[in-house]
């Protein structure tokens, strides 16, 4: 049946809590939604969970971890003040077998965003957020790797517009060319204050 696409808004999924309970037909399943959960989302040293929880610590840090992430958003992370974040993460040690610690790059591509609510991509390649945030889980001992220890990861600051003046096209970045841009460096505890240098410094968030 052919339905109106007005009939089907962008559904707003609400925070859960790991108790909430699996059923079939009425019965319960003995298992809760914390058991998929766990066995889901357990690997975060590989790589696509990796650059969710880089986008949660992101957020911690910057006090807007609130509602739920948004699956394909322009941007990971927007702060309290409107600022748009894209976070990016790497690491040397990944969770498949290596041969030796993995090279450092981070993607930076232009994008096409697309819009939650309207379903729709906007029209023109660009890189959607005002400020980069390069998280690398720089840890190289396997044995003791820890991502959920933050002083594992580094964090380089990037205003977009640097980005934007330095590699208009470019679709990934090494971590040595990254260093010898503008940026800040910094750990878990100095990310608020490398964003808000950030935001000064530039043009579009300063006037935004």
């Amino acid at each position: 049946m052919d339905q109106n696409q007005s009939e089907f808004p962008a559904i707003t999924p609400t925070a859960k809590n790991g108790e909430e309970r699996f059923t079939f037909q009425g019965g319960d399943l003995g298992c809760q939604l914390k058991d998929f959960w766990s066995w889901y989302a357990s690997d975060l040293v590989g790589n696509t969970l990796r650059g969710c929880l880089a986008e949660f610590i992101v957020a911690k840090a910057l006090g807007c971890v609130g509602g739920v992430r948004t699956e394909w958003d322009a941007c990971d992370v927007k702060t309290r003040a409107g600022i748009k974040i894209e976070v990016k993460s790497a690491a040397y040690i990944q969770s498949w077998r290596q041969a030796r610690p993995s090279k450092i790059s981070f993607g930076i591509a232009p994008t096409q965003g697309w819009n939650a609510d309207t379903n729709d991509y906007s029209r023109h390649a660009v890189r959607q957020a005002e400020i980069y945030i390069f998280c690398l889980l720089g840890h190289q001992d396997q044995a003791s790797i820890n991502p959920l220890e933050l002083s594992q990861w580094d964090f380089l600051v990037v205003p977009t517009w640097v980005l934007n003046q330095s590699a208009p096209k470019q679709k990934r970045i090494t971590l040595g060319s990254l260093t010898k841009l503008e940026h800040r460096r910094v750990d878990f505890g100095g990310l608020q204050e490398a964003v808000d240098w950030a935001a000064s410094f530039s043009p579009v968030c300063s006037s935004s």
